[in-house]
């Protein structure tokens, strides 16, 4: 564990991931060995309006603990309102995005388009130090394209403002999430900075999990794809740091299990038919690099009810066995899971 403020921070978190860190994927990949979770990015605009999506987007329960909340805001006055309507007794940290790629955020100076005016996201983080009972967090990027990779900058301005720990990912906004991850720009600000520096970019598997350590420095891993379809990748990643072995993958049956466990709770919290077409993406993750399940994966696109859904789970270990020898999960190509 590490301190980010007075917080106990593990080293592995599951970071905030758009349309899909709602509460039945977090409670999902908690039961795994997932430590700290963040909500979905939510808008601070949003957030002080109240709407009905924004206050789903940030539902938790009692066992969805501890809990951050990333928000995204390029107005002071509107993040300052939004922090007002946060409580400590819900939340264990506050973490101001500066790093999403998508145009539809960077267009309104939201996201990693910070990268780009580091004094206004200087000034954006004092708000937050300053109104915050939570700790203070923020992601980063490198930089906004290859000609201008500042994250150790923007790293020192985000220290300078308050902020009690620093996220990065070793991409810029150009590359959004493609080539190479830039393992020398977050080894330079987790040497240039006194708080906890927390790495992403390829947390895919355990071995590439430990290579950023290894290659970083840095104090913890966020895990974003590689829990998608994946929630063992907690247990197995803490497994590998500690023994330098990767646990066997699980049993057909325990992916079942799992998927049949996340349809229900996607059900039961947002109802039968918008809870089935939320899953049909977690199908085709869970599924991904199992052979003879392709047919299946497109079938579940279409699949509008629970029970339907079901079905396609249960044929699951049947296409596998016809496919070919097996009773477990084969690993997809290295680095992919």
């Amino acid at each position: 564990m590490i301190k980010i403020g007075c917080l106990d921070f593990p080293r592995l978190s599951l970071a905030p991931l758009a349309g899909i860190s709602d509460l039945p994927f977090r409670m999902l990949n908690r039961s795994y060995g997932c430590r700290f979770a963040f909500t979905e990015m939510v808008s601070a605009r949003s957030l002080t309006y109240q709407s009905r999506q924004t206050i789903r987007m940030v539902s938790t329960a009692c066992a969805d603990r501890p809990l951050g909340i990333q928000l995204l805001a390029e107005d002071g006055d509107v993040l300052q309102r939004a922090l007002a309507m946060l409580s400590e007794n819900v939340y264990e940290m506050v973490n101001l995005n500066a790093a999403c790629p998508v145009e539809k955020v960077t267009k309104k100076g939201e996201g990693a388009a910070l990268m780009k005016n580091p004094s206004k996201l200087a000034s954006l983080l004092r708000v937050m130090a300053r109104n915050s009972s939570l700790p203070v967090t923020v992601k980063i990027r490198s930089g906004w394209e290859e000609k201008s990779v500042n994250a150790r900058d923007v790293a020192l301005y985000a220290q300078d403002a308050g902020v009690h720990g620093v996220f990065i990912h070793g991409r810029t906004r150009e590359q959004r999430y493609a080539g190479a991850v830039d393992y020398g720009v977050i080894r330079r600000i987790k040497e240039a900075l006194d708080i906890p520096v927390i790495a992403s970019g390829d947390a895919l598997s355990p071995p590439l999990i430990k290579r950023m350590f290894d290659e970083t420095g840095c104090d913890g891993v966020t895990i974003a794809r590689g829990a998608l379809g994946n929630p063992w990748i907690f247990r197995e990643t803490e497994t590998f740091l500690e023994t330098g072995e990767i646990p066997s993958r699980p049993a057909l049956q325990e992916l079942m299990q799992v998927m049949t466990s996340h349809l229900d709770m996607c059900c039961d919290f947002y109802g039968g038919t918008a809870g089935t077409t939320l899953f049909r993406k977690f199908y085709s993750w869970y599924t991904k690099g199992l052979p003879g399940v392709k047919p299946l994966r497109e079938t579940a696109f279409h699949a509008s009810t629970r029970e339907q859904m079901v079905r396609l789970i249960r044929q699951v270990e049947e296409a596998a066995a016809s496919a070919g020898p097996g009773g477990s999960l084969s690993p997809t190509a290295p680095g992919t899971r």
